[in-house]
């Protein structure tokens, strides 16, 4: 959908009472609203005309005589129905024309303005904020907007009109700007599809968030991140940002400058080639989010978060891990729920890390994790291990507290949980294997796996050893009886000397 911006000049209001429905015993009527490009439907009955009619002649000199009267007999006949939804379209169209400039917030509350319409979304929202605001700031909370209202306000600060047009000092945009300017935690969660009953689809509603100066936390679901502006403004403050269902790259949340300039470089980057410009870095941000995205690549924006320990990317599309190496600080990495096949040299990517999640992926083994020597938790569930030989890749870990192995082909074998233990050696009563502790029986059944395989080493070795004894002295017995025969006709030695050099050489080595 087209988000033209509102306003006044430009937006043109409508109402039309275009149906109506019969609920029980009495009849409600359907009201269509235009605003501009933006349509919605509002649904009331006579008597909810009747008290609206009421508060606008108290308060706003309404003429009484404009409402058309109750009828008590046959009120929801078919002719009578027809004619009063004439009536009632004419005099919701003589009210609009009665306040062009301020709509009455009784009015506006009737035909949902504070639902859909700029000026009265903003207005009650500033009236909520005069009345609570101060309280949420002091409790620390998150607070939600949505992006219809975060368009509203947007829009509403490129008008050229006052902050407050309805008279009421409780619904300027004032109270708005300074809850925004202080708010620590802010949540937007947008929808799917058209919002209520209007025709507005928030994805394509642009908002700015530049007029947040003071946030710590950010979190974005079901949004474009194309229609986010002023995301980059957050740089020097946001700690901790989460978006979801939003994006398609990181160099999107990250770098939206990316779009406007070829090359950039991080602020405090050895200069290199030529760049069109210099990218500040996110100061603070310790914590990124970007699960359930449609992320396909770790792409080389990453630079700019130097200070991320936490960072989630699962449930995205990413088959392979890069630029990871950039992230010097990093502590937990959740790449779950992607499509990674292998995962090699992974130490040369993510560094000394203590929590990997790599659930969910289409990985068979696990040579690339063998120098991850910080790590306390892994999570290998739901992947394609089949081979218990895998194990040994992590059971010289020194850290490694806490593993996750289950929906992995490699469970259904007999015995799986000690043979997997087995693997840990002296280690084995401490790890956690599939969130069960490990119980004292199956330590003493790890003993006797243990002991079965070193006697079967031992039994290796020495079957070896045999072997290389065997191999050695083959060949010399072979030389002494072919030396042997060939002399036959020869003198006898003395008796200091071996009956052959071969069998010499040998007895001396022996010896030796």
């Amino acid at each position: 959908m087209d988000s033209a911006p509102f306003s006044e000049e430009l937006s043109e209001r409508k109402v039309c009472v275009v149906g109506s429905e019969l609920v029980e015993n009495y009849t409600v009527y359907i009201i269509d609203v235009t605003d501009g490009q933006h349509r919605w439907t509002v649904k009331h009955r006579y008597s909810d005309f009747h008290d609206l009619h009421e508060k606008l002649t108290a308060e706003k000199k309404v003429d009484r005589r404009l409402l058309p009267p109750k009828k008590i007999l046959g009120k929801n006949s078919k002719s009578l129905v027809e004619r009063r939804q004439k009536e009632l379209e004419l005099y919701l169209q003589t009210l609009l024309l009665q306040f062009p400039q301020a709509t009455p917030t009784e009015l506006a509350c009737f035909l949902h303005f504070h639902l859909y319409e700029i000026n009265g979304i903003t207005a009650a929202l500033a009236q909520e904020l005069f009345h609570k605001g101060e309280q949420l700031l002091q409790a620390g909370e998150v607070f939600s907007l949505r992006p219809l209202q975060l368009y509203a306000v947007s829009q509403q600060l490129r008008l050229a009109k006052p902050t407050c047009c309805n008279g009421d000092a409780r619904t300027d945009l004032g109270h708005i700007l300074d809850f925004t300017c202080r708010l620590r935690y802010l949540k937007i969660c947008g929808t799917r599809g058209p919002v209520g009953t209007s025709n507005i689809q928030e994805s394509s509603l642009p908002f700015d968030l530049s007029v947040f100066k003071s946030l710590l936390q950010i979190e974005i679901s079901e949004c474009s991140s194309e229609q986010i502006e002023g995301l980059s403004t957050l740089r020097t403050s946001l700690e901790t940002m989460n978006i979801h269902q939003s994006t398609q790259s990181m160099m999107s949340v990250l770098v939206p400058e990316a779009t406007e300039f070829s090359q950039w470089e991080p602020e405090g980057a050895e200069p290199g080639c030529p760049v069109t410009t210099v990218v500040p870095v996110w100061r603070h941000l310790t914590t990124l989010d970007l699960s359930h995205n449609r992320i396909g690549c770790i792409d080389n924006s990453v630079r700019l978060i130097p200070k991320v320990e936490f960072l989630d990317l699962s449930s995205n599309q990413l088959s392979s891990v890069e630029n990871l190496q950039h992230l010097y600080n990093l502590v937990h990495v959740d790449l779950s729920y992607n499509n990674l096949q292998v995962l090699e040299a992974a130490h040369t990517r993510l560094g000394n890390i203590k929590t990997l999640n790599l659930a969910g992926n289409q990985l068979q083994n696990l040579s690339g994790l063998t120098k991850l020597y910080s790590l306390v938790n892994l999570d290998l569930s739901h992947n394609q291990l089949a081979q218990l030989e895998e194990i040994r890749n992590i059971g010289s870990l020194p850290c490694l507290e806490k593993l996750s192995l289950s929906s992995n082909p490699m469970c259904i074998i007999p015995d799986y949980r000690t043979k997997v233990l087995a693997q840990f050696g002296d280690r084995a009563a401490e790890v956690c294997l599939d969130s069960k502790v490990t119980t004292e029986k199956e330590l003493d059944t790890v003993e006797v796996l243990k002991a079965i395989q070193k006697a079967k080493e031992v039994k290796d070795r020495m079957s070896s050893g045999d072997k290389k004894i065997s191999e050695d002295t083959r060949p010399p017995a072979l030389l002494c009886s072919s030396s042997s025969s060939l002399s036959s006709s020869a003198p006898p030695a003395s008796s200091s000397s071996s009956s052959c050099p071969a069998q010499q050489a040998s007895s001396q080595g022996n010896h030796k």
